[in-house]
């Protein structure tokens, strides 16, 4: 799977956003925060990404290294990308919550689980 064009967005619709990710690379995480939520993360480059609507809308929080901005929605409280810098060069990126993007079906994709409960 190449990268492709997503649209995605919390449960309500009021944070809703677009992006170019290739799917062929998520990773399932065991940290404290990744596995309660279930989430399933792809990841891009920060100019891939584009706010669309509910930036005001939006609430952080940060927890272990705060290295992390996991954003979520002020009304129905899904997170569905979280702002960040790449560990391999420091470059801007974005972690989506493949859960949140339409028409994409994150069990039917090939994970790398990363071991974020060791980390």
């Amino acid at each position: 799977m190449a990268t492709k064009h997503y649209l995605g967005s919390c449960q309500c619709g009021a944070v809703s956003y677009e992006v170019d990710a290739d799917l062929d690379q998520t990773v399932t995480c065991n940290c404290s925060r990744c596995q309660r939520l279930g989430i399933v993360l792809a990841f891009a480059p920060r100019g891939a990404f584009s706010l669309t609507s509910g930036e005001g809308n939006l609430t952080e929080y940060r927890f272990n290294t705060k290295k992390l901005q996991h954003l979520f929605c002020k009304t129905c409280g899904i997170e569905s990308f979280a702002y960040g810098d790449s560990p391999k060069d420091g470059s801007p990126m974005v972690a989506i919550n493949v859960n949140c993007l339409e028409g994409v079906d994150p069990r039917a994709l090939t994970s790398h689980h990363y071991d974020g409960a060791a980390a």
